[in-house]
């Protein structure tokens, strides 16, 4: 249950270059150190092993980047909105840079599950002249195969964009699980023949949508 004499920050920053090879995990506790270097009245958790108060937007797959992604802070006493920029933005390096912060209610949804919709960008190596989507994608969770159906969770169509050389699209996280969006551009690579077939050169994030907003 959400304390209601704690103030929650909600911050927007990016993941990008060399960092988006990060795991979640190690992205976490990355922006916990430049919440201490920043010196910011966060609040910590009580029990038998007291951690920060901060919560994660839904992760990204290491190697995908993105260019506004979230958390949500605690903080003990109020320090104006600015002022956290200020101070996160000294504290944090270039490719993990904090871009806006503003406090939020603590009735809102949490970040892990406030922005279901996801739009992203996939760079490729060479153009195409079509871009082939199959009907499901097989991924492996906990050691069993299983199918997802690619309609669930795609918004609309992938679209070819920049003469052919990026594939822009959306995906809809359900509360029972979602498609990963490297598992989704690697099982249409897969279809493209293979004499015009390009690299994946960058996947990103580029917003994230309650559902209400549009992407």
């Amino acid at each position: 249950m959400a304390d209601p004499s704690l103030f929650r920050l909600r911050v927007v920053f990016r993941k990008a270059g060399r960092l988006a090879l990060l795991s979640h995990l190690e992205v976490a506790r990355a922006l916990e150190r430049a919440v201490r270097r920043a010196g910011l009245p966060y609040a910590v958790s009580q029990g038998f092993s007291p951690h920060m108060r901060i919560a994660f937007g839904a992760a990204l797959p290491v190697g995908v980047g993105g260019e506004r992604e979230f958390y949500d802070l605690f903080l003990t006493c109020y320090v104006a909105p600015a002022k956290c920029l200020e101070a996160l933005r000294a504290a944090s390096p270039d490719d993990l840079m904090v871009l806006e912060c503003a406090y939020v209610e603590h009735a809102a949804p949490a970040a892990s599950v406030a922005f279901p919709l996801s739009a992203y960008r996939a760079d490729l190596s060479s153009p195409v002249g079509e871009w082939p989507v199959p009907e499901a994608v097989t991924v492996v969770r906990k050691k069993k195969e299983k199918s997802l159906p690619v309609a669930e969770y795609l918004v609309g169509e992938m679209r070819l964009t920049d003469g052919g050389r990026a594939v822009e699209f959306a995906l809809e996280a359900k509360p029972t699980g979602s498609l990963r969006p490297d598992k989704l551009v690697a099982a249409c690579l897969a279809l493209v023949p293979e004499d015009a077939r390009p690299h994946l050169t960058a996947l990103t994030r580029t917003a994230q949508s309650d559902g209400v907003a549009t992407l």
